[in-house]
Formats: structure tokens, C-alpha cells, sequence
């Protein structure tokens, strides 16, 4: 059947070149985007400045604190694992003067409940019940705590140097907070400690899929940032601001709060705010004595549509809401920092296209080994490109391998490598999702905390991980 003098098979390899060209293009600019900071990182490891240095755990636990310390947990239905989570940082964190704040909502008893048992005799836990219902936003509930925290500062004299950001499932290092301190003592307005997912067993997939991109992203981009200078975005968990740039924050705002309500991913901005006042950002990473990394760690989703969920979150307030609220500021190398933040919809639309492309070869070398049509002769262009991203993509595999492997074992260092498609999948999902949920809002729908749910905590499952750290 022939439609304007071409064949359908005609039809189908013309289609196959354009997006063999297109997405090759792109893939090849986000490869050049990635070695960029694959050298960069490589060059600070030679030099000796992406060193990472080891101390003993049980001497940064006792440590004393230079000043007061607020560590803020919001809560939204995690009666599941609030209680593991209190007990474990009252645990691990022993000094004085820590005041551990937990945010719950009055129409949530059984977190409420949960909080209460875990609190026992230890007068250091303040659990603030938000004056409204819940789901509001995670920094709406983040607001109500600094309230919280500014209210016990008028009533008591005191006033607090840092305030720590943490989940209400995390497993927290017991030399994180003497680290924190150290570097917010040393002039820092923020620092951020690395994030180690937990791997799952039961969720070789999906739940432990997490654990390649913080590895690499901790490992890696966030040194890089931190060694030229770049705004370091807040994970959101293991992060400290000093109590000068949450004031200037405040002051920056017409409500006088730190955090914008209607923000899907005030972590993300948290970061950059303070980078923006003014104030300096330090990534701190080190290893205990044991080897391990001092770093949060937590399990996360592994049921298929809450990977979705978080993921689609994740695209939505950092590639699109972000780019509203907190613009392209900054020099060339924190635009372009930002561009690789604000990169996940135009990545989904890409892997979109290459799995599409994927489909169309098989069906065309089947057409032709049944008699159908003619292989489609490459261009020397087209198959330069084809070359270049292989090279790119084994390279991308080994570093990931590499990273992983470091962290997790040679074993989950291959099933990084294996669940790339996995990976990719997901994205191509929730950035469509992601897309959706934007055009919603600028349509007037409202943004509400579309949190993940949490049933595992690893002090409780893990506890091999937990007595080891």
C-alpha cells in the first residue's frame, strides 16, 4: 500500500531515521552534560581535594554541641515508623542540647499516639500538633515547627544556633549531628550530609533502585557542586541552617516563615535560598571508623506506583514548579547546575523516544528478514553519533557499577547496572505524570502533601545495619 509515492515500510524506516537522529542528538548532549562532571570529579580526586576523611563515630557522638540544635521532623500518617524514628535519634543523639521537634496534624491520632509512646521520659521531644487538618504541605508543616521552636526561644531565654532537617522515617548516623555542627560552627549557613538508601530484598527492582542515584549523586555531583561553588540543593533529610539564614529567610518573606507553603520541594529550594541570601554552602562527607559512610539513611517506596508517586513529586516541584519559583539566578556554572536539576521532563521525552525507536528497529529488521523493504543506509554523522553514545553508555554503566559497588557490594553493583531500563521506565512515567500535575495547578488545582507511605523502618528490620552504625 503506497500513500504519496511511498510504501509503508517506506514510511516506517523514514520515521525510524528521524528519531534515530533526534534522539541521538540529545542523548549525545546530556552524555557530553554528564562527562562534563565526570571530569570535574576526577580532576578533584587527583588533586587531592575530593578526599573523604575517616573519623571515629564514638567520639563524634558524645561530642558536645557548640550551641542548641532544633531537629525538625513533619508527620503526615507515619504511625508506622515515627516512633522508631524517635527513639532511634533520642538514641543516637545524646546531647543536651538537642530539642527534637515532631509536627503532627490533630486529625491524625494515630501518629499523635505513636510519638506520645516513643517520647517515655526523655524531655528533649516537643511534638507540635498543627493548628489545622491534614494533608497541608510538608513546608507548611515545616513553618508550623519554627513557630514551635521560636515560641519555647521566648519562654526559655534560649536561642538555637542550627535547626536540622529530618523524615519521619530515617535512620539517622549517630556522628551526623557533631558533623553538622562542626561545619555550621565553622561558618557554614547550610550543609547537607549524604543520603544512603537502603537496599530491599524484597524489592531488588524498584525499592533498591534508589541506592544507585544517591550513591553517584553523592558520591560525585554533590562534590562537584560543592567544589565550584554551586548552590547545594537540600536533600531534605541530614541537612542543617544555621539559625542566621533561616532568619534571613524569614525576612525575605512577607509572612515572616522560612518556607513558601504551596512548594512541592522545599528541600530542593531550601538550598538554593540560602546560597542566594548570601550564605555558604558545605557538602560534608566523611566515613566512620568502621567504613561506612556517615550518612541518613532510610528505605524508600517499593511498590510500583509509589516510586511513581515520589518520582512524579520529585520532576514536578524541582524541573517545572522550580523553574517558576526560583528562576536561572546566578553565574554560568549555577545556570548550568540548575539546567541539570530542571533536565527530568525533557530526559522522560527523550528515553520516551529511544524506546520508541527501539520498537520501530525491531519491527523493521523483522519486515526485512521476511522480505520486506531494504535496510535504511546510515550517514557517517548518524553513525558517529550511534558510536559515541555507546561509549557514553558503557561508561555511564561502569561508573555506576563503580559507585555502587563502593557503597553496596559488587553484587549490587551488577543490578545497578541491570536496572537501568527499570530506571528509565519510571522516568518516562512520571515525567509525563509530572507534566500533567503542573498544567493542573496552572489550571487552579490545589498543591497538598502527596506523600509516600512508609511501613519499614530500618532500625526495626535492619537491625544488623543499625547496631553496625
Amino acid at each position: 500500500m503506497a500513500l504519496w509515492g511511498f510504501e509503508f515500510w517506506q514510511w516506517v524506516a523514514l520515521l525510524q531515521h528521524e528519531l534515530l537522529l533526534f534522539a541521538g542528538v540529545f542523548f549525545l548532549i546530556g552524555a557530553l552534560d554528564d562527562a562534563s562532571v565526570d571530569l570535574a570529579w576526577l580532576w578533584l580526586k587527583f588533586t587531592g581535594r575530593a578526599q573523604t576523611p575517616t573519623v571515629e563515630r564514638a567520639q563524634m557522638q558524645s561530642r558536645s554541641l557548640h550551641g542548641p540544635a532544633a531537629i525538625f521532623i513533619p508527620a503526615w500518617h507515619e504511625a508506622a515508623v515515627i516512633g522508631d524514628t524517635i527513639a532511634h535519634t533520642l538514641a543516637s543523639w545524646p546531647q543536651d542540647g538537642l530539642r527534637l521537634y515532631v509536627g503532627c496534624y490533630r486529625n491524625d491520632p494515630a501518629t499523635i499516639a505513636a510519638a506520645m509512646r516513643a517520647a517515655r521520659t526523655d524531655s528533649r521531644l516537643r511534638i507540635v500538633i498543627h493548628d489545622r487538618e491534614g494533608p497541608s504541605t510538608k513546608a507548611d508543616c515545616l513553618n508550623r515547627l519554627y513557630e514551635a521552636m521560636r515560641d519555647d526561644e521566648r519562654r526559655s531565654g534560649m536561642r538555637f544556633e542550627m535547626a536540622v532537617f529530618h523524615d519521619a522515617e530515617d535512620l539517622v548516623d549517630p556522628a551526623g549531628l557533631a558533623l553538622l555542627d562542626g561545619a555550621i560552627a565553622e561558618g557554614a549557613d547550610f550543609a547537607q550530609l549524604p543520603v544512603e538508601p537502603l537496599p530491599q530484598p524484597k524489592s531488588r527492582w524498584l525499592g533498591s533502585h534508589y541506592c544507585e542515584e544517591f550513591t553517584e549523586a553523592h558520591a560525585k555531583a554533590m562534590v562537584v557542586r560543592d567544589a565550584i561553588g554551586a548552590a547545594l540543593p537540600a536533600a531534605g533529610v541530614g541537612c542543617a541552617v544555621s539559625r542566621r539564614a533561616l532568619e534571613k529567610l524569614c525576612a525575605a518573606r512577607s509572612d515572616r516563615r522560612p518556607f513558601s507553603a504551596e512548594s512541592l520541594t522545599e528541600d530542593y529550594e531550601l538550598g538554593l535560598a540560602v546560597s542566594e541570601a548570601g550564605g555558604t554552602c558545605r557538602f560534608v562527607r566523611a566515613r566512620g571508623d568502621n567504613g561506612l559512610l556517615i550518612a541518613t539513611r532510610a528505605y524508600f517506596p517499593n511498590r510500583l506506583e509509589d516510586v511513581i508517586r515520589q518520582k512524579t513529586r520529585w520532576v514536578h516541584g524541582i524541573a517545572l514548579q522550580g523553574w517558576d519559583r526560583t528562576g536561572w539566578g546566578g553565574n554560568l556554572v549555577e545556570r548550568w547546575m540548575r539546567a541539570r536539576d530542571r533536565r527530568g521532563p525533557m530526559t522522560a521525552l527523550v528515553l520516551l523516544l529511544g524506546y520508541t525507536l527501539l520498537a520501530l528497529t525491531t519491527l523493521s529488521w523483522s519486515a526485512i528478514g521476511l522480505g520486506y523493504g531494504e535496510p535504511v543506509e546510515l550517514s557517517p554523522l548518524v553513525r558517529f553519533i550511534l558510536f559515541a553514545n555507546l561509549v557514553f553508555f558503557l561508561w555511564r554503566a561502569l561508573l555506576r557499577f563503580g559507585f555502587t559497588a563502593r557503597e553496596y557490594g559488587a553484587a549490587e553493583g551488577l543490578r545497578s547496572v541491570l536496572r537501568i531500563p527499570v530506571a528509565n521506565v519510571i522516568s518516562i512515567i512520571s515525567g509525563r505524570r509530572a507534566i500533567t500535575a503542573y498544567i493542573g495547578t496552572l489550571m487552579g488545582n490545589a498543591i497538598v502533601w502527596d506523600k509516600t507511605p512508609h511501613t519499614e523502618h530500618p532500625a526495626r528490620v535492619d537491625r544488623a545495619q543499625a547496631g553496625a552504625l
